[in-house]
């Protein structure tokens, strides 16, 4: 297994990752969400080597929504993103005269996280995180045992992604009901490795990231397994996502490329390497591949340039596997 040194990342990465490359080298421009980033930044190293030097490519982290706005702006090749675009986003892009096509690349279990002295919690519900992140819980849910009366009194402590995140965005609209609807009393951070060292040093603290963050640091993080819509409580795995059991919190994800971008031959040949190789890349850092009919027909879409985006400006919640790959562009 590749050794996964890609997630020590830290904030000042924002502005770009790159493998060592000759000054003359064609860049491809890419930035967006950080849950995203382990499976562009393994496709970017590779493609990278492949290419012998003649092409670099940078990976930014400011968020899906931080990602939107720079690709929006025609300041990106592709955008990395943990949710579909928003209806503003897509808004946005027309007004720039921005055409993309979209790509789901894996799915990811969103993953909810306690320290490991942790030895209460066993589970949890969505209601239960409910009562834990909805705004009204603002300077008024401080404390374990008012979620749950059998759970100790103690500090509750939160850790999650920024406002600029998809992961954020997801996570709200599957848990309060409203995208970005959330008490704001929390630790937040648009790098997860903040989010995992904030957890992992206080015993009351809980968080929620991508879950190959999760697996990276499982040494110092416990993974809270979450009842899904049959009252089974399952814990974050690549098999649970693959059997559509582990929701409402299994997710695809997604890249978006800008459809004039495709005219450079260097950002051509690296989504068509991404989907060539896309499906081992995500399963090595522990997301969840989709079927290879998926990336065929994502190789289709960007040879024919089909553009547009299959949910039309809105998330689709507790979405499986086997219900993207029924679903149609709309364009």
């Amino acid at each position: 297994m590749r050794k996964c040194d890609r997630f020590a990342v830290s904030a000042a990465l924002a502005g770009g990752l790159a493998v060592a490359a000759p000054a003359q080298a064609d860049v491809v421009k890419i930035d967006g969400s950080s849950t995203v980033f382990p499976v562009t930044e393994a496709v970017a190293e590779d493609f990278q080597k492949a290419s012998q030097g003649r092409y670099r490519v940078t990976v930014g982290i400011s968020g899906t929504g931080g990602g939107f706005k720079k690709f929006c702006r025609g300041e990106t090749d592709i955008s990395d993103a943990s949710r579909p675009i928003l209806k503003k986003e897509m808004d946005a892009c027309k007004e720039a005269g921005i055409r993309y096509i979209e790509l789901p690349v894996a799915f990811d279990a969103l993953t909810v996280v306690v320290n490991p002295k942790n030895a209460f919690l066993k589970q949890l519900t969505v209601s239960e995180l409910k009562m834990m992140w909805e705004p009204a819980a603002q300077g008024k849910v401080t404390s374990w045992n008012q979620v749950n009366a059998a759970w100790p009194k103690a500090p509750l402590k939160l850790f999650g992604p920024g406002a600029d995140s998809g992961t954020f965005d997801y996570f709200t609209e599957a848990v309060t009901g409203k995208s970005k609807s959330s008490r704001g009393d929390f630790t937040a951070s648009e790098d997860d490795n903040v989010l995992v060292q904030g957890v992992s040093r206080d015993m009351n603290a809980l968080g929620f990231f991508g879950f190959a963050y999760y697996v990276e640091n499982r040494d110092k993080l416990k993974a809270v397994p979450i009842v899904n819509d049959k009252g089974q409580p399952v814990a974050p795995s690549m098999e649970a996502v693959e059997k559509g059991v582990y929701n409402p919190l299994a997710r695809p994800i997604f890249i978006y490329v800008n459809e004039k971008s495709l005219d450079k031959p260097e950002v051509k040949q690296f989504v068509e390497y991404y989907m060539q190789h896309g499906a081992k890349l995500s399963r090595e850092v522990k997301y969840v591949p989709l079927p290879e009919r998926a990336y065929a027909h994502n190789l289709d879409m960007v040879r024919k340039k089909t553009v547009g985006t299959k949910f039309g400006g809105e998330n689709k919640v507790g979405l499986t596997i086997d219900e993207l790959m029924k679903m149609e562009a709309k364009l």
